[in-house]
């Protein structure tokens, strides 16, 4: 499905005019470190957005959130220093509303010039946010004339924020959004063969759904992460200390029946996570009862990198071990060096396997790294998001 197709507007579709107030909702959930950002990714990418709405005189206002509050202000999760760094970026200063909707913030949307971004404090910091309340949706669409969703990331969510502003107020896609959807889309209805998907992280049921939805398109799925020592039970063997569900055996059975899914033959284990743990690699079918897993083996990587290399297409999503930790990351450093290597179209989905590709200095050498994970997976899955069709059903489409 390409995004035409999904009829998302555009930003050139927006009514402006000099002056116009613009509620831009981008994904702000960025990690800090000692009062500060630790990865301000997801602030750059939103910026060419940002940058067309000030060049067009509008006086913009953004909303994000941080961590999860639960529905009330925490200082701890303020948006002061994403509105720092964003200054940082733009070379002028972005003041912080001292709330998101309400008295306190009308002065601040009221002196805000033509070309000037006013930050709104975290929109979790509302509870009427995750329940998609429409008295606060209405509050926030009243301090604006129209609405911009360049929260990709966020777009799973039928949040206030996400779904709310596109029933009252004139609105648009970013272009981080529409990039997303452009480079997604690629994998909802795939030409190119094969494709290959390598899949980790914790759990089975987490990507049970994305999984079934890519067995109808893929070739091969690449398990790895700490859901692989289920699929090693649903096959009989002992795991030992290893992170397992075992409610989720059968489910691996029947995806071990399809023939396209591959799990490891060899696995790094050790009897704690730490940075000087004596880690050795054993067959899969031989781990012992007093260690866990905790990344896949150098033979499972060979031939993991293998068939990436073959792909003409190919999706990674979740690390293969616990690769913070020194000692388990080298299953998921060779899946990244392949994907690298690959000279199909190649896409990172997000979340721990993104944030691998940039530690390693391998992001510029992928096709694709989305700033989404959990929406990457529900829009392969599904090939739609609330927000998108929040703006494609907009009854106030720009």
């Amino acid at each position: 499905m390409a995004s035409a197709e999904l009829g998302i507007p555009r930003l050139e579709d927006l009514p402006l005019e000099r002056g116009r107030r613009v509620l831009v909702r981008v994904d702000l959930n960025v990690p800090l470190q000692d009062g500060e950002v630790a990865d301000d990714l997801r602030i750059t990418t939103a910026l060419p957005t940002l940058a067309w709405l000030r060049e067009r005189a509008a006086a913009v206002l953004v909303a994000g959130h941080l961590g999860r509050p639960k529905g009330e202000p925490d200082p701890e999760y303020s948006m002061a220093p994403v509105a720092a760094r964003l200054g940082e970026l733009i070379g002028q200063k972005v003041p912080v509303a001292p709330a998101v909707v309400g008295a306190k913030v009308e002065p601040y949307v009221a002196s805000l010039a033509p070309g000037e971004l006013l930050m709104l404090e975290n929109v979790r910091f509302e509870r009427g946010e995750t329940d998609d309340d429409p008295t606060f949706a209405t509050n926030l669409c009243e301090l604006a004339d129209m609405y911009v969703n360049e929260a990709f990331g966020a777009s799973h969510r039928a949040h206030a924020s996400i779904v709310g502003p596109p029933r009252v107020l004139p609105s648009a896609g970013g272009r981080l959004l529409f990039r997303e959807v452009e480079m997604l889309s690629r994998l909802l209805d795939p030409g190119e063969r094969p494709f290959v998907a390598v899949l980790g992280g914790a759990k089975v049921s987490d990507k049970l759904g994305v999984i079934d939805a890519l067995l109808q398109r893929c070739d091969a799925i690449l398990v790895g992460g700490a859901m692989m020592f289920t699929f090693l039970l649903a096959q009989g063997h002992a795991v030992g200390d290893s992170l397992v569900e075992p409610e989720m055996v059968d489910e691996c059975r029947r995806l071990l029946e399809t023939g396209r899914v591959r799990i490891p033959t060899d696995v790094v284990v050790a009897e704690e996570i730490t940075d000087d743990a004596e880690a050795r690699t054993v067959p899969a079918d031989s781990m012992l009862a007093d260690t866990k897993g905790l990344d896949i083996g150098p033979e499972t990587a060979n031939a993991f990198a293998d068939e990436i290399g073959e792909a003409a297409l190919l999706l990674w999503n979740g690390p293969m071990g616990v690769f913070e930790v020194a000692p388990f990351a080298a299953g998921t450093r060779a899946v990244a060096d392949a994907v690298a290597r690959c000279r199909g179209f190649t896409v990172v989905g997000g979340g721990d396997s993104a944030a691998a590709v940039r530690r390693f200095g391998l992001a510029d050498q992928v096709d694709h790294v989305s700033t989404g994970g959990g929406a990457s997976l529900e829009f392969i899955e599904h090939g739609d998001l609330p927000g998108l069709r929040a703006l494609r059903e907009s009854p106030m489409r720009a």
